[in-house]
């Protein structure tokens, strides 16, 4: 939980406490640094609270019967070793929730924005999905084989070696390895999930061409001045090798 949310939580309770005990009271002047912090403490949390949702929410009897009942240890209606946890998740969601909202709205917009580009990529998929060569997975990753290899399989845990040449459907290149002519190592989970599916389909030594749809590329977020949202990737990709992950250690005397 941040810093300014348990102020503003805490100021709420201290405001709910004094005015229901009717004993607000005002100063006209700031006499003491103590009396200039104070103030200044309650000012900037007011502040922050006027834009904070989650604040707005709270019961302020209930936030006022728990301040009461943990100043004198009585009638609690939760554990107090509990407290900590039940406000840290409650926020964890409320910023998940907001998290999905935002990606929603921005969905939204990018379906609108980019309706005709996203028409344009599907398009494409259609009819490439019937041309000769190329297999279709039941994710709807499109591939083609145009050369394949003879050495093992990657597993989702290992890594890889790789040279890449990765274009749109109108043939702008966006990445590769091949022109940086240097070739590149990452985890098989660790990039888009075409990619992920696709080098579980290749043996070392393989070249294959993936044609990877929006859902299983960057979908509706834009990538860049090149990738815009819902672009299909292709890729040509040669499997150079396998690395295994390092087994550990076996403890001396074992």
């Amino acid at each position: 939980m941040k810093l300014n949310k348990f102020i503003a939580i805490t100021a709420l309770g201290l405001t709910a406490v004094s005015c229901n005990n009717n004993q607000l009271k005002t100063k006209k002047s700031l006499e003491t640094s103590i009396d200039s912090v104070s103030y200044a403490l309650g000012l900037n949390t007011g502040v922050r609270m006027q834009a904070d949702a989650n604040a707005k929410e709270l019961d302020a009897d209930l936030y006022l019967q728990g301040f009461v009942n943990g100043t004198d240890s009585t009638n609690l209606l939760i554990e107090v070793k509990d407290a900590e946890a039940i406000i840290r998740q409650y926020f964890q969601k409320k910023q998940m929730e907001q998290m999905k909202q935002r990606e929603e709205e921005m969905k939204k917009k990018a379906e609108v924005d980019h309706a005709d580009y996203k028409k344009e990529n599907e398009a494409f998929l259609a009819a490439n999905k019937n041309k000769d060569g190329v297999k279709t997975t039941p994710s709807g990753l499109q591939y083609m084989v145009i050369k394949e290899g003879e050495g093992d399989t990657p597993g989702a845990t290992d890594k890889v070696k790789v040279h890449y040449h990765g274009t749109l459907i109108d043939g702008t290149v966006f990445d590769s390895s091949v022109d940086k002519g240097v070739p590149s190592e990452f985890g098989v989970n660790q990039v888009i999930k075409g990619w992920t599916e696709g080098l579980q389909l290749m043996k070392t030594g393989a070249k294959y061409k993936f044609f990877i749809p929006q859902e299983l590329a960057y979908g509706y977020q834009q990538r860049g001045p090149i990738l815009k949202p819902f672009s299909t990737l292709v890729f040509e990709v040669d499997l150079i090798d396998i690395i295994k992950p390092e087994q550990p250690k076996a403890e001396q005397g074992k």
